[in-house]
């Protein structure tokens, strides 16, 4: 019998993405009490209020995860990073963005970033961040709190992507003027009573059984944290570094990213037919 030779017709030709990633890369994490950046093969370059000085005071761009101010979010990005840009290279950017409202912040926040003349700016959640940035097991459901300046926010994430999300506009800076560690609890434990009762699957419960990620300054109150761990009665613990989670894990993304054809702008030659 003779061995068939193997049709030139059916043959598949791969073509490896080009070796040109995107040189300058930058990833944000516009928060409403600080900004943080991070240069890829730098680190941590940017940890400033996020805010201008003005005549009665600091003048605030954002405020609880809304970008009040995108002409002077600009002038602030400018003044702080465009000296850090090479001036023969558009970075690569990547935002995260807050799940509520994320189409009004992402025009937002793409109007503030032109004056950085990015390549392509690339958007990630910022409960998404923050679980790379913790190195979080995404293949199970995850609960996570994030405890911002302005916002308390609590996420269910599912094969890496937010299905639930309850959000608080209080946070550690209204601690100054009144509200109580045990109020702010109290609002995380309301959230995932909330979020249990709604969940027709066992995605929540599941997530809650393997404990509870906190992010964000809060995350560095002991005091907050024991609480909730004695109320929720499941574990609790902080992403390492829980202030910076997210910008270090949208550097992560970043560094993932900036090799694709989207963000490079180059292109896999064309297959050649046989």
């Amino acid at each position: 019998m003779t061995t068939p030779r193997p049709s030139r017709r059916t043959s598949v030709h791969h073509t490896a993405w080009p070796a040109r990633p995107a040189r300058a890369g930058i990833a944000l994490d516009l928060g409403s009490s600080r900004t943080r950046a991070w240069a890829l093969g730098r680190g941590l370059i940017l940890d400033a209020p996020t805010e201008l000085p003005g005549e009665r005071g600091p003048h605030r761009l954002v405020q609880r995860g809304a970008i009040v101010d995108p002409a002077g979010t600009a002038r602030m990005l400018h003044r702080l990073l465009g000296h850090r840009v090479p001036a023969a290279e558009r970075p690569l950017i990547i935002i995260t963005t807050p799940v509520h409202d994320r189409a009004a912040y992402r025009g937002a926040a793409l109007a503030a970033l032109r004056l950085l003349r990015p390549r392509t700016v690339l958007t990630t959640t910022v409960p998404r961040a923050i679980a790379v940035g913790a190195g979080a097991d995404l293949s199970r459901p995850l609960l996570i709190v994030d405890l911002g300046a302005h916002l308390t926010e609590v996420f269910l994430l599912a094969d890496g992507d937010v299905v639930d999300a309850h959000r608080t506009p209080r946070g550690t800076s209204d601690l100054a003027d009144g509200t109580t560690p045990r109020q702010l609890t109290a609002s995380v434990v309301t959230a995932v009573t909330d979020m249990l009762t709604r969940d027709p699957t066992s995605r929540t419960l599941d997530a809650l059984q393997h404990g509870v990620l906190l992010a964000g300054g809060g995350a560095l109150r002991p005091e907050i944290t024991y609480r909730l761990a004695i109320q929720l009665r499941v574990p609790v613990r902080s992403a390492p570094a829980p202030h910076t989670a997210a910008v270090r894990g949208a550097a992560r993304l970043l560094e993932t990213a900036r090799t694709h054809p989207s963000a490079t702008g180059f292109l896999p030659p064309p297959q050649r037919r046989r």
